[in-house]
């Protein structure tokens, strides 16, 4: 399940709660947004269980990704251990995360 963020206090406290973190920065208007968001949803849930995925709604908490210089969306952010590993906007694959993710990933949980 894909949790939404609400508030930079709850963003900063979930990443201290897991050792892995996706942070999905969105909205509602980003038609791509609406496509890639269920693939790595999917993704995660298949290849990387133990990897928290997050949800944040740029225009209703702009905040959250001023904070995290998030300017445009998508935008995903990839955290391991509460330091940002992976940062990725606009044109994002599904195979290249998952290149991405396999190392730490077994490092961190295997």
């Amino acid at each position: 399940m894909i949790q939404t963020i609400q508030s930079l206090e709850e963003f900063n406290s979930k990443l201290s709660e897991s050792a892995g973190n996706l942070f999905y920065f969105s909205h509602e208007k980003c038609n791509v947004c609406k496509v890639l968001k269920p693939k790595i949803y999917n993704l995660l849930k298949n290849e990387y269980p133990k990897l928290k995925m997050f949800y944040c709604d740029t225009e209703y908490y702009p905040e959250i990704a001023g904070q995290n210089s998030v300017f445009t969306v998508p935008t995903i952010l990839v955290f391991f251990d509460g330091k940002e590993f992976f940062r990725k906007s606009r044109n994002i694959g599904i195979d290249e995360l998952s290149s991405i993710l396999d190392r730490p990933y077994s490092i961190f949980f295997d």
